[in-house]
């Protein structure tokens, strides 16, 4: 039962680190990441690390590979949003 939960749990979880990417095409399509925290992104990036850690010290994958994922997403979600950020108007 914990195997399948595993399972399940990773799976979910490799799609919950793809959603980033629906946000990456909204800045993509407006050219603009001004409604988006940089701070928040960074926040989620420290947190991904910490369990990638985690997982690779317990030696266990259902830990390790979504998180991996979401940090790679995040990554390319922090590039973007750098990319697309403007100087406040005056």
């Amino acid at each position: 039962m914990t195997d399948a939960l595993a399972v399940l749990a990773a799976g979910w979880g490799v799609l919950m680190a793809l959603s980033p990417i629906l946000q990456i095409r909204r800045m993509l399509e407006r050219r603009s990441s001004a409604d988006v925290s940089i701070g928040y992104l960074l926040v989620l990036q420290v947190g991904f690390g910490l369990w990638m850690g985690y997982g690779v010290a317990l030696g266990n994958p259902a830990i390790f590979t979504p998180n991996s994922v979401a940090f790679a997403i995040g990554l390319l979600t922090l590039f973007v949003t750098i990319r697309f950020r403007t100087a406040p108007s005056r």
